[in-house]
């Protein structure tokens, strides 16, 4: 599998419903996404004051039926899909032979099929390398993206929203658990999803009644003292909360401990899949020479993507990703360091001031 296809913009089947709202669009996981809908701080603050309202369809969707699905899906994720328990997900990481990241994969255990979540910019490729391990498995892949959309509510009042809306309480679920549910009258399916520390849902909804769920979810969200949130505060809002994203924090350039996904994404006891042997070999080693963290900087400008970080005028590593944090009064962001330089506290210098590593969630250091 090569790296994501460059180029083509996917457009969110609610472009034009955000346009007519005033929404500035940008790219965001090869995606035409909202940056935000007029002031992208207020919009932030609804995710910690009370709730926020994403458009989260960047997703591809894939379905594998057949009796080897649960054999051939473990062989080659990271983490255990073989244990799933039924309506439950995890995340893993598809890996090549040599331990580099392709994708991140979450996986749903249903009655007759496991559904997987991944990338729309990277869903071809991906489809070619999972289709090419299909080989004596009696295994179905099938692309379901164009069947579903995804939206998801985020912040201190998403619990009791959902069950107003659903009746699904959120607090009886497990994190990537699901249930299925109704909007009003529209079918859709709740999935439990806590990125920080306030309990949020996701709703996969078909196609056809995307626009009608989000306007549901919207004029409750505005109840609430809420509403919709782009990407702008939503990049914030995960660097606070110490969440990665692909194709930005990690790709196939790094491999899972570099990239600090080895607790998250992997299982030590599943036994054989691709790229185990460069996991093995690292964990029993207990050291990479580089590792993503936490970053909190100094300066009158925020650093830029691929921004270097320098230790006494030795270059130490590099940001992937930064930005204003409201909350915290100051740039925060995520990079990757050489293990010398990587210590939490220790302070770096970039072009315009400092930089801290930082614990994560970097909110709460």
């Amino acid at each position: 599998m090569q790296a994501p296809e460059p180029a083509r913009i996917i457009d969110t089947p609610l472009a034009p419903l955000h346009q007519q709202a005033g929404a500035k669009m940008g790219e965001w996981f090869g995606c035409a996404l909202p940056d935000d809908f007029g002031d992208w701080q207020r919009e932030y603050w609804f995710a910690h004051k009370s709730v926020a309202l994403l458009d989260k369809n960047y997703r591809c969707c894939l379905s594998f039926a057949g009796p080897d699905r649960v054999r051939y899906l473990n062989a080659i994720l990271t983490n255990n899909i073989k244990d799933l328990p039924p309506a439950h997900g995890n995340a893993s990481l598809l890996l090549n032979p040599q331990g580099r990241i392709l994708a991140e994969i979450e996986t749903y255990a249903l009655p007759e099929s496991l559904f997987c979540v991944s990338y729309a910019m990277i869903r071809e490729r991906l489809i070619e390398t999972l289709d090419k391990y299909i080989i004596m498995d009696d295994v179905t892949l099938t692309d379901e993206t164009q069947r579903f959309g995804t939206l998801a509510l985020e912040g201190p009042a998403a619990a009791s929203t959902v069950i107003e809306l659903t009746g699904v309480d959120l607090n009886a679920l497990a994190d990537l658990a699901r249930q299925d549910a109704r909007v009003g009258t529209i079918p859709c399916t709740v999935i439990r999803r806590s990125p920080g520390k306030f309990v949020g849902a996701e709703f996969l909804v078909g196609r056809a009644d995307l626009e009608a769920v989000w306007h549901a979810l919207h004029e409750k969200t505005k109840i609430a003292g809420g509403g919709p949130v782009g990407y702008s505060a939503l990049s914030a809002l995960r660097l606070e909360q110490g969440i990665p994203w692909f194709g930005y924090d990690f790709s196939e350039k790094q491999i899972p401990h570099e990239a600090a996904l080895e607790n998250s994404h992997i299982s030590y006891t599943k036994g054989c899949y691709t790229g185990q042997e460069i996991v093995e070999r690292v964990r029993s080693r207990g050291q990479v020479n580089r590792r993503r963290v936490g970053l909190r900087f100094t300066g009158a400008t925020t650093p830029s993507p691929g921004e270097i970080l320098t230790s006494g005028g030795k270059e130490a590593g590099f940001v992937t990703r930064a930005v204003f944090a409201p909350a915290l009064s100051s740039a925060i962001g995520m990079g990757y360091l050489r293990k010398e330089n990587n210590e939490v506290g220790q302070q770096l210098e970039w072009q315009s001031g400092t930089a801290t590593v930082t614990r994560f969630p970097i909110a709460e250091t």
